[in-house]
């Protein structure tokens, strides 16, 4: 089948993409690394030893930064719903966390709570605009209703936002559960993507 126009100017501007580049010589699964550890440089967000839930983790960019950095005394579960080559140091769970059966084993992995949630799900598009920022949103309160389940006091939650209708009230949801949000736009995050990403810190477990 012919490619569009549109997706091979896609195409074109993904490899040529320094940091799509920059991913294959160094050997990360995609340009997200970037993201993740330019915001690891700034907040120090992971560290050894700690455990932490990956949502939406294929293609395991963001798993394989942080598996380097909690080093074997930690613990990492990803979750995606496609299929996701191992990667040392994780379990890799393929479903969807909306799923109880995935959710059962994330909970058997982490019976004492997690310390971290990272979040770079995102929906798929479907082109209208209001229904994918919808979309969006609710993976993001899911991402923060599994925090508030799972997180021990203190613990963080990394997530991506696409700015738009509902991320005010979000940010509002995330104040009454954690004493900071920070928000980053790393450098491999492309200018005209709408995304950003919260890290909340220091969570509070309800009284």
């Amino acid at each position: 089948m012919a490619r569009s126009k549109s997706s091979k100017q896609w195409l074109r501007e993904h490899f040529q993409d320094p940091f799509v580049q920059r991913a294959a010589r160094e050997g990360y699964r995609s340009r997200a690394s970037y993201k993740l550890l330019e915001i690891q440089e700034k907040d120090g967000l992971l560290r050894r030893g700690q455990r932490v839930l990956d949502l939406g983790a294929a293609p395991g960019g963001w798993t394989q930064v942080a598996a380097a950095i909690v080093g074997s005394e930690g613990r990492i579960v990803a979750v995606d719903r496609l299929a996701m080559d191992p990667v040392p140091g994780a379990l890799v769970i393929q479903g969807d966390i909306y799923d109880e059966a995935v959710i059962a084993q994330c909970r058997a992995a982490f019976p004492e709570g997690v310390d971290l949630i990272l979040s770079d799900m995102a929906p798929n598009l479907s082109g209208i605009a209001s229904a994918d920022q919808a979309r969006a949103v609710a993976l993001c309160e899911l991402a923060l209703d599994l925090a508030r389940e799972w997180l021990v006091p203190g613990g963080k939650l990394l997530m991506k936002v696409f700015m738009g209708a509902g991320a005010q009230e979000l940010r509002r949801e995330l104040q009454g559960s954690f004493r900071r949000i920070v928000v980053r736009k790393p450098e491999a995050s492309r200018a005209r993507s709408a995304e950003q990403y919260w890290l909340a810190l220091d969570y509070r477990p309800p009284s």
